[in-house]
């Protein structure tokens, strides 16, 4: 599987997270409905972030829940979430 580099998301086209893997401790490759994948890394961003209900994903069994819910990329009941152009783009 290849990875396709992100160029931005089409005005008008819409994108879902249609997968994730986790590839390493705080690293998941994500696949779009486009056909795109993504590997990020979200552990500068927890580390980053001085928000307690953000900072509890440290924990790696807490980070290894996320899920897939109506095509976004969630963690608890929406403590951590993020818009699909970040995501898309690589930007946390």
């Amino acid at each position: 599987m290849s990875t396709i580099e992100p160029h931005g998301l089409v005005e008008g086209v819409s994108v879902e997270v249609t997968g994730a893997e986790r590839i390493s401790a705080y690293t998941l490759r994500l696949h779009f409905s486009d056909g795109a994948s993504r590997e990020l890394d979200f552990e500068p961003f927890l580390q980053k972030s001085a928000r307690p209900e953000i900072r509890q994903f440290q924990d790696l069994s807490r980070f290894a829940g996320f899920r897939i819910q109506d095509g976004e990329l969630v963690w608890g009941d929406y403590e951590m979430c993020f818009p699909i152009a970040d995501l898309y783009d690589g930007k946390l």
